[in-house]
């Protein structure tokens, strides 16, 4: 695609504030394949809010910056290459949007600049025990009672919820017809009495999810995000951003060339030519592949305008995705060897003789591929993806 003189000037605008702005301590994580901490997003949402670069994808009149999809690429591009962290999805790109589409004028006045401020940090109430691939089937029930609903059940996978006061739920309203015809959306204090947040230790080691327990929890009506039991199509309108979220062209980008840089200094140290050459043709068939994922990103992009991208092309984005960036962890850790070894679980202040041998890139290898097994599950399996566009390429 041939991008024109604006889009190259706002390029080194970006670049520009980047280099000044972002602090070289989270950039360093990100490198490195360490999640920033609770204080150093909070920290980083605040100097991309100052500039107004929060939620480049808002409307102007609710704080965005209205900018095209184009520019939006840029932007986050420049943020992969950069390697500053991307803007938290659950408030600024999957929770906003629906509100924006759903919510009454009161809930966007007021939450809206909540998340700009920084006031909430939300997290996302939709899988359950027995209900993930299958969402419609979720158990969570929410039953009114006067000016409230009183609710009771169990999330599971909330990522970041041991940080978050709120999270946005689906939950079952009416077990009268269709499945999908009984839920509702709403949100839900995380400091309410009868919620309960419980970790889920990952197979890293790592700790970035639970399971959320709510036990005769009262929430206000005005709480609930469009009308009673019409909450699936705001999961499904959400699940379409959060999808294409996933689709993070830049950051994968940003991976290869760390990736091949890694190649190169393993190889200077003497690895046997043979394993070389396949790891080399591996590495250039990947990339092959993501140059072509990156043309056609931005052909959706093109045809879409400013239009939601459809849940078809948001599924396929994903799936692509998902699958280079698992073949991108598997790569570096086949690079890295043994190597990589030592630095499993949180081992990393104990091992002091490798980490003097071994470049550092290698350090999180492991945890890395590991915690990433999760990425062609979340968002909606991508088995469930392939059904989503066969149904919609068949108008089932």
């Amino acid at each position: 695609m041939n991008f024109q003189t604006d889009d190259d000037l706002f390029r080194k605008e970006v670049r520009h504030f980047l280099k000044n702005n972002l602090p070289c301590s989270i950039s360093k994580k990100v490198t490195l394949g360490i999640t920033p901490t609770k204080a150093d997003t909070e920290y980083w949402h605040s100097i991309l809010n100052s500039r107004g670069w929060l939620a480049p994808q808002w409307p102007v009149k609710y704080g965005g910056t209205g900018w095209g999809k184009i520019k939006q690429y840029i932007f986050e591009e420049e943020l992969a290459l950069a390697d500053a962290p991307r803007p938290l999805p659950f408030a600024y790109s999957m929770l906003a949007p629906v509100l924006i589409k759903f919510g009454t004028e009161a809930q966007k006045s007021y939450w809206l600049p909540r998340m700009l401020e920084g006031k909430d940090w939300w997290c996302q109430g939709y899988s359950e025990p027995n209900s993930g691939s299958d969402l419609a089937s979720l158990n969570t029930t929410a039953v009114r009672i006067g000016e409230e609903y009183i609710i009771n059940g169990q999330k599971a996978w909330t990522s970041h919820g041991q940080h978050a006061n709120m999270i946005f739920c689906l939950v079952r309203t009416s077990k009268k017809g269709r499945p999908q015809e009984g839920i509702s959306f709403v949100l839900i204090d995380m400091k309410s009495p009868g919620v309960e947040v419980r970790p889920i230790r990952l197979i890293d080691g790592g700790y970035e999810v639970n399971e959320v327990w709510f036990s005769d929890v009262r929430i206000p009506l005005s709480n609930r995000i469009s009308e009673e039991n019409e909450g699936w199509r705001c999961a499904k309108y959400l699940l379409a951003y959060e999808r294409a979220n996933i689709a993070d062209t830049g950051g994968l980008k940003r991976k290869l060339v760390r990736l091949k840089n890694l190649f190169k200094k393993v190889c200077e140290k003497g690895q046997s030519p043979h394993r070389n050459e396949l790891l080399s043709a591996r590495i250039a068939r990947l990339e092959i592949g993501l140059n072509n994922f990156d043309i056609t990103c931005l052909r959706i992009l093109k045809d879409t305008g400013d239009k939601q991208i459809d849940n078809s092309k948001s599924s396929m984005l994903k799936i692509l995705s998902s699958e280079f960036e698992q073949e991108l962890d598997l790569l570096r850790k086949k690079i890295a060897g043994r190597l990589s070894l030592p630095f499993i679980a949180g081992s990393l202040e104990d091992d002091k003789l490798e980490k003097s041998i071994v470049p550092e890139e290698i350090l999180t290898a492991s945890s890395v591929y590991f915690n990433n097994r999760k990425v062609t599950i979340y968002g909606g399996s991508n088995e469930i993806q392939k059904n989503i566009i066969v149904k919609t390429a068949m108008d089932l």
